[in-house]
């Protein structure tokens, strides 16, 4: 028998992606009949804008928007990019050279490590967070320093606790605020101090800022370039899946100085061949009408999030009202392993949450409630938790 044949060290090293299970348990539940309440992946329930739709019907008769887009992709995408960043944040980017059309965010992000980090290098990423941060760092052969997010330090990623020795091999930081999983906002000091401290260090920042337009209570998300020196170290990542319900269009954009983005541009250029031109027509639509779409998903997302901050408190469960995001992180009794906790709200309720734990370590003690379902069925699935939250209680 030849030697067996082994998987690479750095897959070995990935943990398991926090949805993976669910689909094959929910079919399984659903097939014997139980009523699922999916509130786990954020993936909104509301159609997609009209004008995506109809703008894709269009493109489908085009067969020029079936060729390679290449990096270039379509400059019409490009140029209603830069458009979007001047109405929204005042930010003034060269189409060509300062934005990139991207997979969805994700791709993006879990790329930039292959552009700025080689092994032996660090990679900052928030614990809990979102496991393409962390995946993106392990695939490059860079050297992850987990920084966990918790509330007394209100969810925020402190570069000046970081160890001088690390910071000094970092290469790349990564922040997401709007956040996921906690829904937790950074006040504009501290997204300066982290702007001073990467540029002090010669430090890329990576900006997650894919929930930007999805706040709450006259709150604005700010864009990161709104802080001084921001230019020279940040590259910022948008999406159209939340704020337009466009999650499986997969489209999204970069933006930063062109030496940045050239570099991001240089290692896509090997990985794939950028989205596909018609659902960039699609999205340039989108985001030139986006002051008249977002609104609605804003206000729908708001009325979700406030039922579901009453029932939680119904059952016990007191959560402050998140000011951005479409999720709750719901602290859990001590007594309760969060993956234990919400298998078993699978199991006996049809119930979909997500599990503090499968954000990374630092996010035990919590879960995730994502507002992807009427207000209604958000309060049905919080009754239905916490049913099985009384069970606990009195087992204890």
């Amino acid at each position: 028998m030849s030697d067996p044949i082994r998987i690479s060290r750095r897959a070995q090293g990935l943990p398991g992606y926090p949805l993976a299970e669910i689909p094959a348990i929910k079919r399984r539940l659903a097939a014997a009949g139980m009523d699922i309440i999916d509130l786990g992946a954020g993936d909104n329930d509301t159609p997609p804008p009209a004008v995506a739709v109809a703008a894709m019907t269009e493109a489908l008769a085009n067969p020029l928007l079936s060729k390679y887009g290449f990096q270039q992709g379509l400059p019409a995408y490009r140029q209603a990019i830069a458009s979007w960043m001047q109405r929204r944040f005042g930010q003034t980017f060269d189409p060509a050279t300062e934005t990139l059309p991207l997979i969805g965010s994700k791709e993006g992000l879990s790329h930039l490590p292959l552009a700025f980090a080689d092994a032996g290098d660090v990679v900052i990423v928030p614990e809990p967070g979102y496991q393409a941060y962390l995946g993106g760092a392990l695939l490059a052969g860079a050297t992850p320093h987990v920084v966990q997010l918790r509330p007394e330090n209100d969810f925020l990623v402190d570069l000046e606790t970081v160890p001088a020795e690390i910071l000094a091999k970092t290469k790349l930081v990564i922040l997401n605020y709007p956040n996921n999983p906690t829904a937790a906002i950074a006040p504009h000091d501290y997204l300066q101090k982290t702007v001073d401290i990467c540029r002090a260090h010669g430090i890329v920042l990576a900006y997650d800022n894919a929930y930007c337009e999805l706040t709450f209570d006259g709150y604005v998300a700010p864009s990161i370039f709104e802080f001084a020196g921001a230019r020279e170290v940040a590259v910022e990542f948008f999406s159209l899946s939340k704020s337009y319900s466009m999650t499986g269009w997969r489209i999204g954009f970069a933006v930063g100085r062109p030496e940045l983005i050239g570099a991001l541009t240089r290692v896509k250029s090997y990985v794939d061949t950028g989205p596909w031109l018609a659902i960039q027509h699609a999205a340039a639509k989108v985001l030139d009408g986006s002051e008249s779409i977002v609104p609605s998903v804003r206000d729908e997302l708001q009325h979700r999030r406030d039922a579901a901050i009453t029932a939680l408190a119904e059952i016990g469960l007191h959560v402050q009202a998140p000011k951005a995001a479409m999720y709750i992180w719901v602290p859990l009794p001590p007594h309760l392993p969060s993956a234990l906790f919400t298998r078993q709200v699978l199991e006996e309720t049809g119930v979909v949450l997500l599990p503090g734990s499968g954000f990374g370590a630092g996010g035990e003690g919590f879960f995730r409630i994502a507002l992807t379902m009427g207000a209604e069925r958000i309060t049905e699935g919080v009754r239905r938790i916490g049913t099985v939250l009384a069970a606990a209680g009195a087992a204890v």
